[in-house]
């Protein structure tokens, strides 16, 4: 039985992602970097918890911490759930386009292969509110890890969309992809520019002279 991406160690990952193989691919990179995001965002928070000035926040704290926890768990799921879904949508392809039930088997495993994503998509979302929240509420010496997590919350949030994107534009005619497509892009929307405000203020912050 093959291990599970997620406890591949990163020599191992990065190495299974450049080779020939077609997963891992964007997808489980995507929720990778969001994992990554989701930690260093609880790091920040837990090296400030007990100093004197955050102890009025130490139970909001606890919060991000055990949010971002299961946000980083999830997100290192779906990474397998991401390569799992590919398999079947892949034998699909390779069927004959003229064979019977071909157009609903393509549609099923489509949009099987855009719930992953999809599910990454809402991770990040949560995500960039925690750090939001957090970037008003840790010692300063800890903001530019708030900043690289808004960061990396960002591209790991563009990235699962594009692995929802990829599939739905392959069903114009499904009410279903569209519906994901038109929630994907108001979650970038939305999202985007959130999660880039919070590095753009850390930023400023540290290109300011003392």
């Amino acid at each position: 039985m093959t291990d599970p991406l997620f406890k591949l160690n990163l020599d191992q990952f990065t190495e299974k992602l450049m080779s020939k193989a077609p997963i891992p691919g964007g997808g489980g990179t995507a929720a990778l970097i969001g994992a990554l995001s989701a930690a260093l965002g609880a790091m920040a928070t837990n090296l400030t918890i007990g100093k004197k000035s955050f102890l009025p926040y130490e139970q909001e704290h606890l919060c991000i911490i055990a949010e971002s926890n299961l946000l980083r768990l999830r997100l290192l799921e779906l990474m397998d759930e991401d390569a799992a879904a590919f398999e079947p949508l892949s034998r699909v392809y390779s069927q004959d386009k003229n064979s019977p039930g071909y157009a609903e088997q393509l549609e099923a495993a489509t949009l099987n292969a855009c719930r992953p994503p999809y599910e990454m998509m809402e991770c990040c979302c949560r995500l960039i509110s925690l750090l939001e929240n957090l970037r008003g509420k840790c010692s300063i010496l800890l903001l530019s890890d708030v900043g690289c997590a808004a960061l990396a919350a960002r591209c790991a949030l563009e990235s699962a969309s594009m692995n929802v994107f990829v599939n739905t534009r392959m069903l114009p005619g499904s009410t279903d992809a569209e519906a994901l497509r038109v929630d994907a892009q108001a979650m970038l929307e939305e999202y985007l520019p959130r999660a880039q405000a919070v590095a753009d203020s850390v930023m400023v912050y540290l290109k300011t002279p003392k």
